[in-house]
């Protein structure tokens, strides 16, 4: 059964379609308004937030519905380790619990189960001859798991939407971070570097595979990527191991996107991207997600620095979002250039914390209408 969701504010008005909108405003061209959506939220804001618990908001899909917010979608293939690791408990040690994850990675917890970020031991791959096993088992292309149903996703999303579609382009090397722990990468690629970048040529033919079934298709708005590999102090991978492995993956992937008139491609990457930005954006990556300002800049700084090149979706501070209604007001005219300009949708620099105050995020949507809402 189909749960009912009662919106607590309409859409905002427009003139354009969601689709229409959101390629419009990438391409830097005039739009009725800016393309109005969130990144979602913590788990404990839908325990904690009233606004969510009394309305019985459990999700971030539920909530998207719950604030009206512009349709946004993205479909691709399953491009990583299949079958996946079997989750479960190893064994006990004293009061932790030892449990092996998806990934292959062993994690120390609390057998009261209280809420903890996991202890991770080690990796199921250290050595080639471990990536070589996992590789055999876990990342062949022939594995029936990879065909997609292209005929049910037609279904689900037909040519004459009305919302912005992605495809899916998967992650070169940060999804091998989780694979490895971040530790882990470090190491490899010192010690082994060709199995590193093995790895990631894996990886990538997984993902051209996905494509080459996806793309024929269907007529794409932008593709999505996942990269979470920096941090405030920069990336976790040097920058030559970035631009001489990963950047020549992307190439390839970018080659097959623009053959299918694909020329907005976005990575989600946190912490500060500013030391690879050149090579994401030489290989065909010309928009951030969601942008942290804190691990990174305030957006206007990259937005100034690529005019007309880079696209930022996200970057409204979580932290001013904290910081009271003066805060954010002061945080969202420091926005009011970019959005104006285009190629930039401002949103939450990454999920919305419990510690925003429900009655000032409300605020924080109220005003964001307000300011780049249609006017008139």
């Amino acid at each position: 059964m189909t749960k009912t969701i009662i919106p607590i504010r309409p859409p905002w008005k427009g003139t354009m379609t969601a689709r229409e909108r959101f390629n419009r405003q990438m391409h830097f061209q005039s739009v009725d308004r800016c393309f109005n959506m969130e990144f979602g939220y913590w788990n404990e804001n839908f325990q904690e937030w009233p606004l969510f618990r009394d309305n019985g908001i459990t999700n971030n899909h539920e909530a998207d519905l719950f604030f009206s917010f512009d349709p946004i979608a993205t479909i691709g293939g399953n491009w990583f380790m299949a079958p996946a690791f079997e989750s479960r408990e190893v064994e006990r040690r004293g009061d932790k619990r030892i449990l092996i994850n998806g990934d292959g990675l062993y994690a120390e917890v609390p057998i009261d189960g209280h809420d903890t970020i996991p202890h991770y031991i080690k990796s199921s791959i250290v050595t080639p001859e471990d990536w070589a096993k996992v590789k055999e088992e876990r990342f062949d292309v022939r594995n029936p798991a990879r065909i997609i149903d292209v005929a049910s996703l037609k279904a689900q999303h037909p040519d004459d939407r009305d919302y912005p579609l992605g495809i899916d382009c998967g992650s070169m090397i940060g999804r091998i971070r989780d694979m490895l722990t971040f530790e882990g990468l470090a190491y490899a690629c010192y010690d082994y570097p060709e199995m590193v970048e093995d790895m990631v040529e894996t990886v990538c033919q997984l993902v051209e595979f996905s494509l080459d079934q996806l793309l024929p298709h269907f007529q794409f708005d932008f593709a999505s990527g996942w990269e979470d590999i920096c941090f405030k102090n920069g990336p976790i991978v040097s920058v030559p191991f970035f631009r001489d492995v990963v950047t020549p993956r992307y190439k390839r992937i970018h080659k097959k996107l623009q053959a299918y008139g694909i020329d907005i491609w976005y990575t989600d990457c946190d912490g500060d991207v500013r030391p690879i930005l050149p090579y994401m954006m030489e290989g065909g990556i010309n928009c951030l997600f969601p942008f942290e300002v804190n691990g990174c800049a305030h957006p206007g700084e990259l937005l100034d620095q690529y005019e007309g090149r880079l696209r930022i979706m996200g970057g409204v501070d979580k932290i001013q979002l904290g910081a009271g209604k003066e805060a954010i007001k002061a945080y969202l005219e420091s926005l009011e250039k970019y959005v104006a300009r285009g190629g930039y949708i401002p949103f939450c620099d990454h999920r919305c914390p419990p510690n925003v105050k429900p009655e000032d995020y409300l605020y924080y949507l109220d005003l964001k209408e307000k300011m780049f809402g249609m006017q008139g």
